[in-house]
């Protein structure tokens, strides 16, 4: 659950700041009351006008027309797909998802008949022979499907570590019909995902602490079901054949992708540099168009079932903690930028403050202060400025990936369903332990924002 774009002022700059003296009482557009907390956008609930501030409207405007033309087809796809899904009609995506498996299949073919041939060549080929086989070995190493690993490090939560937060997810993807997770990883992102590696098909839930300390218990056994609903929830996308595939191609376009001119030398020597540079890097150019037009075909394919495969994540999280639960962890997703607010401020303040003799200076800052002050800045954020950005996201169609419907659109099919209530809760002993052993990651990852 990546974090959606969001403008950066849609966090308080500071809750004592002074109103504005230009700041317009009534809304130029149609005389309506205009959000008067100083802190925030001003904009007009009525008519939504500077729903979008002047400097990001400039920056939309800025964009070509065929790149509008593009986002403006891309959203009436969504949209129709949001309608289909509403109404229960899923079965549309089949022949997508035939196609992809079928265009997967000459590519996992190039890796297999590469090393095929690099074998054959070198059981019964001469010298020369061999060694061209031991070159072909190479490239089908190259060539080979990525099935990520398993993650190792600081970031690395071990079941022996971390048992409340474990069991928390074991309940969550017992309720779900999931398997258990395999490894969770702490991060300084703004988001949550997971994923599955390794031949082993291990599953790593990967938790960003900075939404894990903006959401409730609640809100937190949301994501929790929404990420782990990704096991069950029918995206093929994530699986071995279609997702090492995608993965595949991608790997290759970074392979042929022309690198960038050399320079240096002077007179022949640089003339013939550059005209190598620029022969190598146009071939290079030809063959890396390949697997890019693979590449967006199949995630033209996918793309359909992937985000229903989100939706439905969406419904399976809200079955484990609620409807209302699930909604207000997707909302507080648009609150993104406060976290970077919070930390530019507080890492002013620290920066700015004397230091007295080499103990202060090596104690480094108090990072104990980041965590209060972010839930203090997002608590801060009233209802009309949380109602702006869901205005906002559902007038630019913001999404929290390219993969991911548009967050309103997700709030909308939630508001569509029934209430659900939750099935899995976090008891207060519990989630005091849950707090207990993310405590050393608190301090390492509040360590690194500060430090910039």
């Amino acid at each position: 659950m990546p974090n959606p774009a969001a403008p950066p002022s849609s966090a308080p700059a500071s809750p004592s700041a002074p109103p504005s003296a230009d700041r317009p009482r009534s809304c130029p557009a149609c005389s309506g009351p205009v959000d008067p907390d100083p802190r925030f956008t001003a904009w007009c609930p009525a008519c939504e006008w500077n729903l979008v501030p002047a400097e990001e409207a400039a920056e939309e405007c800025g964009k070509s027309p065929k790149d509008l033309a593009r986002e403006r087809a891309a959203a009436e796809r969504t949209e129709r797909l949001f309608q289909e899904v509403a109404a229960g009609r899923t079965d549309t995506t089949r022949r997508d998802w035939l196609a992809a498996s079928a265009l997967a299949l000459p590519v996992h073919a190039v890796t297999v008949a590469v090393a095929g041939a690099a074998v054959w060549l070198l059981v019964t080929g001469n010298t020369p022979l061999r060694c061209l086989g031991a070159l072909l070995l190479a490239v089908a190493f190259l060539l080979r499907p990525r099935l990520g690993r398993v993650p190792s490090g600081a970031d690395v939560l071990k079941r022996g570590e971390a048992p409340a937060l474990y069991g928390l997810a074991d309940r969550v993807a017992a309720e779900l019909g999931a398997p258990p997770v395999g490894a969770i990883r702490v991060t300084e992102d703004f988001n949550a995902s997971m994923a599955v590696v390794g031949l082993r098909r291990t599953s790593v839930l990967t938790v960003g602490l900075p939404l894990w300390e903006a959401l409730d218990d609640r809100q937190r056994i949301a994501v929790l079901g929404h990420e782990i609903a990704h096991q069950v929830n029918g995206d093929n996308r994530r699986g071995l054949w279609l997702g090492s595939a995608m993965r595949a191609l991608a790997h290759w376009y970074e392979l042929a992708r022309p690198a960038e001119r050399s320079r240096g030398g002077y007179g022949v020597v640089a003339l013939l540099s550059l005209i190598g540079d620029y022969l190598g890097n146009a071939f290079l150019h030809l063959v890396s168009r390949l697997p890019y037009q693979a590449y967006l075909l199949l995630d033209r394919l996918t793309a359909r079932a992937g985000q229903q495969a989100e939706y439905r994540a969406d419904g399976l999280g809200a079955r484990v903690a609620s409807t209302e639960a699930a909604s207000e962890a997707l909302e507080t997703l648009l609150l993104g930028p406060a976290t970077g607010t919070v930390t530019m401020r507080l890492r002013a303040e620290i920066q700015s403050r004397p230091r007295s003799g080499r103990r202060d200076a090596a104690a480094g800052p108090d990072v104990t202060e980041l965590w209060p002050q972010l839930r203090a800045h997002l608590a801060a954020i009233p209802p009309l400025e949380r109602e702006r950005l869901l205005r906002r996201s559902r007038r630019a169609g913001h999404a929290v990936d390219a993969s991911h419907p548009p967050t309103h659109l997700r709030l909308a099919l939630l508001a569509r369903q029934a209430p659900l209530p939750a099935a899995v809760t976090c008891a207060p002993d519990e989630a005091a332990a849950v707090a207990a052993e993310l405590a050393p990651h608190r301090t390492r990852i509040a360590r690194t924002l500060l430090a910039g």
